[in-house]
């Protein structure tokens, strides 16, 4: 997950999720694996959060960078990472917020072969994000927010392949 939030706030937020949330959530730490159950949120501040391939295991890295569009940590750059690492054995959302990042990024994660879906704008506090992505024809669809989750669970075509993606939702 990437939040536009400053240094300092995201580790307490994964806190908070992490109290309230069935999946393990912690602030992601540069060298994380993904793994099955782990929800990792990009920690606000001065590095964008991208994920590698090492060693046939997919890791975070947080690495340093300008901002794009106005933003660090920023979605475009976590999901052009997932989009060259993970290639079609990906799901991605954006969700409210203001701004356009994210959208490119979900477009490179389409082009890919992954799957994409954004929030709907009935449901959207801010429609910018969500708005941004669907211009450039990123998400597959839009949906409701209390909707997003399940699509996201049902856009892998099986059990046994849902299985081995939890670990690449974005």
């Amino acid at each position: 997950i990437v939040q536009h939030m400053p240094e300092g706030f995201t580790a307490s937020f994964a806190k908070r999720l992490n109290q309230q949330c069935a999946l393990r959530v912690k602030e992601a730490e540069d060298g994380d694996l993904l793994e099955n159950g782990l929800v990792l949120l990009a920690p606000g501040g001065q590095k964008h959060m991208t994920v590698v391939k090492q060693m046939g295991r997919h890791k975070v890295r947080l690495i340093d960078g300008p901002e794009v569009c106005f933003s660090r940590p920023s979605v475009d750059v976590l999901f052009h990472s997932v989009a060259q690492v993970a290639g079609g054995k990906v799901s991605s959302a954006i969700l409210t917020g203001m701004g356009k990042d994210g959208a490119d990024g979900q477009s490179a994660i389409r082009r890919s072969g992954g799957r994409t879906v954004a929030q709907d704008e009935a449901s959207c506090v801010v429609f910018g994000m969500p708005c941004a992505a669907y211009e450039l024809g990123a998400p597959e669809t839009l949906v409701p927010l209390e909707n997003v989750s399940s699509w996201l669970m049902n856009s892998c075509p099986s059990a046994s392949v849902r299985s081995g993606l939890e670990s690449y939702r974005v």
